[in-house]
């Protein structure tokens, strides 16, 4: 039972995160599950199962609150149910220690493009206008939903951080647009790992006990969006799946204990120092620029 509570946390803190960010809910829950001694393709699965129901009540949030554009959604759905299929039938088929370490990789991959894309503006507010070609967005839909269901997460750090380095749409719809999407991508997720897996391979438990921490949190988070600096929340959510995962994959490779703990307090006094850094630099933003409401006003 205290476990369940436990996920139920980590489901409305994660939630908090993809609800008002775009990203993360996956690949914290996974990342944590994977930390617990979950088997990566149960947790990938667990993960999957539970966001059919937080994406879907997260998405009519969004939409309430004129955060999506259905033309991105439309577009992206099909593309990223395919990928997520696909993903959960080949995570589903590679043995747990093989998985550990390549979903390891992965998630530590999307730790870091989190970051990076949440520092690098510096001081500057990024600008954005006109709509995303379906060129650009089918192939992303395939990409996000085929690495979200082998990393188990992956759709909103791809997709978030691509619609929002395109400039081509404001980023109150990216992540809205992204998140409500989702729910296409967890559907053909959670199909590819019951077929896989089998519904004795799944930990209904987890599921929903995420489900419920992710439900609770998801209007909560579609209503900070406008609210919350994504710049300091990316970095913190970014280090956090950083210093885990690099915690995972250095044991896999047979690190001793005193250099994973070495290596651990490195990562995390470095993830410390990106958080103020970008503290201030949001500061620094906020100084220099217009409030995004006063842009909408001048601009309508």
């Amino acid at each position: 039972m205290r476990k369940l509570i436990v996920l139920g946390v980590v489901g409305l803190i994660a939630q908090l995160i993809d609800g008002s960010l775009g990203m993360a809910y996956g690949v914290t829950s996974s990342t944590l599950l994977l930390a617990a001694g979950v088997a990566p393709a149960a947790a990938s699965a667990a993960v999957h199962f539970s966001e059919i129901g937080t994406s879907l009540v997260s998405g009519a949030s969004h939409h309430r609150l004129g955060n999506v554009d259905w033309r991105t959604v439309s577009i992206l759905a099909v593309p990223g149910f395919v990928g997520a299929f696909l993903g959960a039938t080949l995570l589903s088929n590679l043995d747990a220690a093989v998985a550990k370490p390549v979903v390891a990789v992965i998630l530590l991959g999307l730790g870091f493009y989190v970051v990076y894309r949440f520092l690098r503006l510096g001081g500057a507010r990024p600008t954005f206008k006109g709509h995303p070609s379906a060129m650009f967005l089918a192939p992303m839909g395939l990409v996000a939903g085929t690495l979200d269901a082998v990393g188990g997460g992956g759709w909103g750090p791809v997709g978030t951080t691509s619609l929002l380095s395109s400039g081509r749409l404001e980023p109150r719809k990216v992540v809205g647009s992204i998140d409500t999407s989702e729910f296409v991508v967890a559907v053909g997720g959670s199909l590819g790992f019951l077929i896989g897996l089998g519904a004795a391979g799944i930990n209904w438990g987890y599921a929903g006990a995420l489900l419920a921490g992710g439900v609770i949190a998801a209007p909560i988070a579609a209503w900070l969006v406008k609210h919350l600096a994504a710049r300091v929340l990316g970095t913190a959510a970014g280090g956090l799946i950083i210093l885990t995962n690099s915690k995972t994959l250095l044991e896999a490779v047979g690190v001793p204990g005193v250099g994973v703990a070495v290596a651990a307090a490195t990562i995390f006094v470095l993830w410390i120092s990106a958080i103020v850094w970008a503290v201030k630099q949001e500061r620094v933003a906020r100084a220099t620029a217009p409030d995004d409401r006063e842009l909408e006003t001048a601009t309508a």
